[in-house]
């Protein structure tokens, strides 16, 4: 028997994430706060680029180890089914999309700045809902993750912890678009 690198983009999206909290921690250089974190509504300057690249690479940076793994236990569950459902390179324009759905939504309607992969969590929880989908049917399991996950979000949007429900709401929604738009098809 013989490993094989199964999910490239889930794989290479986790090694990376994990490269990058390690480099955080190890040097000590402050990189996911400058380079991977997305600011506030407040703090957030449309004349700086860094600000636009970090709409994209927030979902890479974590605050902690916890918090990689909170996120990339779901990622690395869900990602293979939906790579070998949908391909590699869908995926990957899914996730990135997400990203800057959730960045956006972060920057137009929040005070606090955007960390994590949650956006791309619940993506893929809301579209591995559509992986048995039949035409003119709704899932259940969609309609029962709605009801689970994106209406306690919707619900914990009004706390004040600092945890972005929006983007949360936002990578649901992205990941609902997505199971609609490209339910019945295969990989492509």
């Amino acid at each position: 028997m013989r490993i094989r690198y199964n999910a490239p983009v889930t794989l290479t999206y986790a090694f990376v994430a994990t490269l990058v909290l390690a480099a955080d921690q190890l040097l000590g250089a402050g990189l996911i706060p400058r380079l991977f974190t997305v600011p506030s509504s407040s703090a957030f300057s449309f004349s700086n680029g860094g600000d636009w690249v970090r709409l994209f690479t927030h979902v890479i940076g974590h605050s902690g180890w916890n918090h990689l793994l909170g996120n990339f236990a779901f990622i690395l569950l869900l990602g293979p089914i939906l790579e070998e459902k949908h391909g590699s390179f869908p995926i990957l324009l899914m996730i990135t999309v997400t990203a800057l759905v959730t960045g956006l939504i972060n920057v137009l309607f929040s005070n606090y700045a955007l960390l994590g992969a949650s956006g791309v969590v619940f993506m893929m929880i809301l579209l591995v809902s559509f992986t048995n989908f039949k035409n003119g049917e709704i899932p259940l399991t969609f309609l029962l993750i709605i009801a689970l996950y994106v209406v306690r979000e919707i619900i914990a949007s009004f706390d004040r912890d600092g945890i972005a429900q929006f983007a949360h709401v936002a990578g649901g929604t992205c990941g609902s678009l997505f199971g609609f738009f490209r339910a019945g098809k295969g990989k492509g």
